[in-house]
């Protein structure tokens, strides 16, 4: 299993490009095949392949095969390094604007 890190390394660096965070978007509304996505962006299909193997390696979708065509889909748990990530410096942020405003109080005084 992947570290921490290295997941959010991937998944960062996986919905830093507006086309593929246009893609996983897409993907949130409901399964697609891959000509599907294509037709929705004005990309090739080599580029959505390309994105969307991107968006898998990250953990971020999961494709299938059904006959000539894959389709792919948000894998649900994939967010979740990115989620910790945000919750771990959440509560770093909320204790530190509540230290500062206190603070600010006491200078007010």
């Amino acid at each position: 299993m992947q570290s921490a890190a290295v997941a959010e390394n991937k998944i960062f660096q996986a919905l830093a490009d507006p086309s593929r965070r246009a893609i996983f978007e897409s993907l949130t509304r409901g399964e697609a095949a891959v000509k599907d996505l294509t037709a929705r962006f004005d990309i090739s299909q080599p580029a959505v392949s390309q994105h969307l193997a991107a968006l898998k390696d990250a953990g971020l979708v999961n494709g299938r095969r059904e006959g000539r065509c894959v389709y792919y889909r948000v894998e649900p748990h994939g967010m979740k390094p990115l989620i910790d990530w945000i919750a771990h410096y959440r509560a770093f942020w909320t204790e530190h604007v509540d230290r500062l405003e206190q603070l600010l109080k006491k200078m007010d005084e």
